[in-house]
Parts: structure tokens; C-alpha cells; sequence
């Protein structure tokens, strides 16, 4: 990294930070820390290992890789090169890695050392670990929708048909996974044990497009944040009759639920993050919304300090044209995904902590 590169990457982290400090909204939560850590590629998703305090950032493109992050400080502790992924995550019981390159690479998750790569149909893109069953989930936007692998030795274990795009996924710890199927307005049921789908929630009535997916287990409460009309529809796990929606930001790509403070969580592209309190099984309100930096869609939750960990960078202006060869947008992506995208600027990524 030039010294004119990282003097104006720091520079629109400082100013970036310093305008989010005047802008939060009352509430519980800030942005604690900014932390620039360059490098080049896109990215997707992030996901903290709580037990093992690393946070495992996905960057994809020729020189895809994936970065591992001390948890605590956020100071780089391990990479595992030649894996150009959407993103990845450990098993604490088998010590295995997973992450959703193709093919599917496997690694040690103390050493970082890849132990093998598994050849798998469809397009790997988000995924989901169970301790249930210690199995890794891997979904696909085309078929197979999700392809199950064994924890412990990478095998493949199945396959398993949606009718739909997938985007995020919840497991309860009992057997049940839920996986809302972006491109159908519906929530897919899935039996962890049969790796079958035994059922699908509709949740037209109330919007589409929902890209995040987060659960309550205790009281089996599902929540997805959907694009079509910004918000979080909120359902039951059981039977799938809805509850209630509130409001969200735009571009939601993901969610999360705390146990130890009954919130859920949407992190949205506007540059915003929503917390909804579950006050009980029955009422759910917007306890607030957090500025954040734009583009910072995904997040992760460390259960340890009960910190939200998402990622972005700072990007240019907006060209008059799409670049030659550029990936068109998802089907239902919100306006700020569609047309032309401004381009990242050279090693401005950077890690965002969210906390009280």
C-alpha cells in the first residue's frame, strides 16, 4: 500500500467515524471502532467465532482470501490464501473451517492451514454451521439449493432442494433449520436430521425479498429482514403465522438475534443497522437505529461481549456506466444495487464495531 493510498484511506475512516459520533441516534448501542484494514477484493460476509475469539472476513477476486481477525482486538492473527469465498465458519468441536469458495474450502481452524477442497454443484454463497449435528450448510442461489458436508471429515452428505434462492440461515439446536428463500417471499423448513424439507412459510403478505434470517429459539421466533418493503417480519417458528413487521433501513442483507439481551438485528446497505427488542413472545418494537457506515450490509454477533462486528469500505463517485463484465445485481436488489456502482477505494476496508 502506497503512503498517498493509506493516508486517504485513513482519512475517510477518520472522517467517516468522527460523522457517526455526531449522528447516533439515542439509544443503547454506538459505533465503538473503526478499524482500517486494507487489502484488496470484494467481500461478502463476516463471521465471528466467539469461542475460539477470531472473526473470519471473506475477500473474494483473483487474489481471493480469507483474513482471520483477533476477536479482541482485531489485529490479523492468521489468512488463508488461494480461497476466493463469500465467507466461512469453524466448528469449535471438530477444530474444521469451512468456507463457501469453489471449490469449498476446508481448513484448520487453529492452524489456518487448508486441509482440502471439496467439489460441490451450484454456486456456494452463504452458509450456516449447526452444533447439532455438526454439519455445514452451504447454500446456492442455483441448484442444488444446499449441499450438506460433514464437519469432521468434509464429506458430502446430501443435497437439499428449496424451490428458491437462499440467502441466510437459523438452526434452533433440536433438529429444525429455518432458510429464507429470497426470491419466494417463504421461509423453508428444513429436518436437520433427514435433510428433507418438511415445510415453507409464506410471508408474501407482508413483503419479499427477505435476505437476512434470525431466530429466537427459546420462544421459536423467527425474524426476516426483507427488502421489498424494508422491513422485519416477524413469525412464528412453529407454525409460521406471523406476528408482526416493523420498519427496517434499505438493503438489508442480514440479521442476527442476541439471546442474553432478547434483540434482533438488521444491518442494512443505507448505512444503517436496526435493533428490535423483543419486550415478549408477543410484542416487538424498534428500539433503535444505529448509524452506520454506507455499505455495511452484513454483521455478525460476538456472543462473548455481545458486540455486532460488520464490514465495508469507502467507495468514489458513482461512473456514468457499468464496467465491461460487471456482475449484475440479485434479483430484487434495492435501488442502491442496481445500475452503475461506485468503485471501492484502494485499501479502504475496514471492520465497524457495534456496541453499548
Amino acid at each position: 500500500m502506497t503512503s498517498k493510498l493509506l493516508a486517504t484511506a485513513t482519512l475517510a475512516v477518520l472522517l467517516s467515524f468522527a460523522c457517526l459520533a455526531h449522528a447516533q441516534a439515542s439509544g443503547p448501542y454506538n459505533v465503538l471502532k473503526i478499524q482500517l484494514v486494507g487489502g484488496e477484493g470484494g467481500f461478502d460476509y463476516v463471521t465471528a467465532d466467539s469461542d475460539g475469539r477470531n472473526l473470519y472476513v471473506a475477500r473474494s477476486g483473483p487474489a481471493g482470501h480469507i483474513g482471520v481477525y483477533n476477536l479482541d482486538t482485531l489485529a490479523q492473527v492468521g489468512d488463508i490464501p488461494g480461497t476466493s469465498a463469500h465467507g466461512g465458519a469453524v466448528d469449535t468441536a471438530t477444530g474444521h473451517g469451512f468456507a463457501t469458495s469453489k471449490p469449498v474450502t476446508m481448513f484448520d481452524a487453529k492452524t489456518f492451514a487448508i486441509l482440502k477442497k471439496i467439489d460441490v454443484q451450484g454456486n456456494p454463497d452463504g452458509y450456516l454451521n449447526d452444533a447439532y449435528n455438526h454439519h455445514f450448510y452451504i447454500l446456492s442461489h442455483s441448484a442444488p439449493n444446499i449441499t450438506v458436508l460433514d464437519d469432521k471429515d468434509g464429506s458430502i452428505l446430501g443435497t437439499i432442494d428449496i424451490g428458491g434462492a437462499p440467502e441466510q440461515a437459523a438452526a434452533d439446536g433440536h433438529g429444525k433449520i429455518y432458510v429464507d428463500i429470497e426470491d419466494k417471499a417463504a421461509i423453508a423448513v428444513i429436518d436437520a436430521n433427514t435433510m428433507k424439507m418438511v415445510g415453507k412459510y409464506d410471508v408474501s403478505s407482508k413483503g419479499g425479498g427477505c435476505a437476512g434470517l434470525a431466530l429466537d429459539a427459546k420462544n421459536n421466533i423467527l425474524f426476516a429482514a426483507c427488502r421489498d418493503k424494508q422491513n422485519m417480519i416477524i413469525l412464528s417458528a412453529e407454525d409460521g403465522h406471523i406476528l408482526t413487521d416493523l420498519p427496517i433501513g434499505n438493503g438489508s442483507d442480514g440479521a442476527t438475534f442476541n439471546s442474553a439481551t432478547m434483540e434482533a438485528f438488521s444491518s442494512q446497505g443505507d448505512g444503517t443497522l436496526t435493533v428490535i427488542k423483543e419486550d415478549s413472545p408477543t410484542s416487538f418494537s424498534v428500539e433503535q437505529t444505529i448509524a452506520t457506515p454506507a455499505r455495511a450490509k452484513v454483521l455478525t454477533l460476538d456472543t462473548k461481549t455481545n458486540q455486532i462486528l460488520t464490514i465495508t469500505a469507502e467507495y468514489g463517485p458513482v461512473p456514468a456506466a457499468p464496467a465491461a463484465g460487471a456482475t449484475p445485481p440479485p434479483a430484487g436488489a434495492p435501488a442502491w444495487m442496481r445500475g452503475p456502482r461506485a468503485p471501492m477505494i484502494p485499501h479502504s476496508f475496514q471492520i465497524v464495531v457495534i456496541g453499548k
